[in-house]
């Protein structure tokens, strides 16, 4: 029998170490459903960097390796490694498809977008000795099988697994890998096939799962009928999508009556100015706190992901983002150094500005300015980035968002929960460690 090891590699920190965790809270499908698509005579291992080491002495025939954000880079060189030892190698995801070229000199074929077409006949070609060096085949529906989450329930894993609803996203947000790679196609997945996975989570024992979907509000009929079949499981999900959706009262009741506790929203930034150099025009931050209360109100908590160093930011808005968290109580919030990513429009838009300040593209963290902001340096960038953490993430500023509430006794477990999650960031940000979602 063949033998196909599946890795998930982990971001390194400033000192270039492997980010290592006891616990894996947020689980990725890639992996899982990589497995579920691969042929029922090859042997499927999984393992997950963060929480494990990587066997490099591994048996298997094949090595496929993919990664989130930065996390790329550790990708590189962990197929660099295999490729020295003489194993083949398989690079995909999204970053490994925006750079597909530079990422081939690492390893035998690249997977470019979405796999589900490709996958086996990637394989089928492997054994017949004819790899190719690119597979990229773009979905005109998106179905998927049950993920093979039974490669990964024996390891240290948070109490949640995923589901996905939708693939890709309708906006045009310069700076986002989504957008570069699917252009503004948006795929949904039928609803009975997201109510299989969901009834497959429970069987394995979870109350939890996070709703995967770029903006699961893009389609509000769709996301109605789905929530009436979600309440039916008595199951508390999660997910992320425009924070719109304050602006729906009726759909805003049903998603909050179906389970859903906690949503995430890619505010990007509280400057009009700086939505405005993004393509984002169409997002309002005069309205961000009154929307932010109607979704605190309906009983779901907020989570935010902001980027600082656009061209409409200054040192003041930047340390004005730390107060604007800190007054609309946003439970887990997380920071980003716009970088323009190779690949990207903006990469793109910085480049012909002659605007790249590094470009050493194997030393981009998120956490350190590679461009030169319009109103900074780029020094001034990222010590600006790091005094922003550390006072949201003060142990006042911690206080007040997750503890000090009226609505605290309400739903105490939850913000004990979100207490925890902030002192382990406070954590990781003494350490210079940017928290993401791994």
């Amino acid at each position: 029998m063949k033998k196909l090891l599946l890795i998930q590699s982990t971001p390194y920190d400033s000192n270039r170490r492997p980010i290592k965790k006891k616990k894996l809270y947020f689980v990725g499908l890639g992996l899982p459903l990589l497995a579920a698509l691969t042929p029922a005579d090859w042997e499927v291992e999984i393992v997950l960097e963060t929480i494990e080491e990587i066997p490099f002495d591994t048996d298997a025939d094949v090595v496929a390796i993919g990664s989130m954000g930065h996390a790329v880079i550790r990708t590189i060189d962990i197929a660099t490694e295999f490729k020295n030892r003489g194993k083949t190698v398989i690079l995909g995801g999204y970053m490994v498809s925006l750079m597909a070229e530079e990422a081939k000199k690492h390893c035998d074929s690249v997977v470019i977008g979405d796999a589900e077409n490709v996958w086996q006949t990637l394989l089928k070609d492997y054994e017949k000795g004819t790899l190719k060096a690119f597979y990229r085949e773009e979905l005109k529906s998106l179905s998927t099988p049950l993920p093979r989450f039974d490669l990964i329930l024996n390891k240290n894993i948070g109490d949640f697994l995923p589901v996905q609803a939708g693939r890709g996203c309708p906006n045009t947000c310069s700076f986002c890998s989504v957008y570069c790679l699917y252009k503004n196609s948006y795929l949904k997945r039928d609803i009975s096939e997201i109510v299989r996975d969901i009834a497959h989570v429970k069987e394995l024992g979870f109350n939890k799962f996070l709703l995967l979907d770029d903006n699961i509000i893009s389609d509000r009929d769709y996301m109605i009928t789905l929530c009436k079949e979600i309440k039916k499981f008595n199951m508390q999900w999660t997910s992320q999508c425009s924070i719109a959706i304050a602006k729906d009262p009726e759909l805003l009741k049903i998603v909050a009556e179906s389970g859903c506790i906690a949503l995430s929203f890619g505010l990007e930034s509280i400057s009009q100015e700086s939505l405005n150099y993004m393509d984002k025009a169409w997002a309002n931050p005069s309205e961000y706190p009154e929307l932010i209360k109607k979704i605190q109100e309906a009983g779901i908590d907020v989570s935010t992901e902001m980027v600082v160093g656009a061209d409409g930011d200054t040192l003041k808005s930047i340390k004005d983002t730390g107060k604007f968290i800190e007054d609309n109580k946003i439970v887990v919030p997380r920071f980003y150094i716009l970088t323009p990513i190779p690949g990207t429009k903006y990469y793109d838009e910085m480049k012909e500005q002659n605007r790249i300040h590094n470009h050493d593209m194997y030393s981009y963290n998120g956490s350190e300015a590679v461009h030169i902001p319009k109103n900074m340096n780029p020094q001034q960038l990222t010590d600006a980035y790091w005094q922003l953490y550390n006072e949201v993430f003060s142990l006042g500023s911690i206080f007040k968002r997750t503890i000090f509430r009226k609505d605290f006794i309400k739903r105490i477990d939850r913000y004990l929960f979100y207490f925890m999650v902030n002192l382990y960031y406070r954590y990781q940000i003494k350490r210079r460690i940017t928290p993401n979602i791994i």
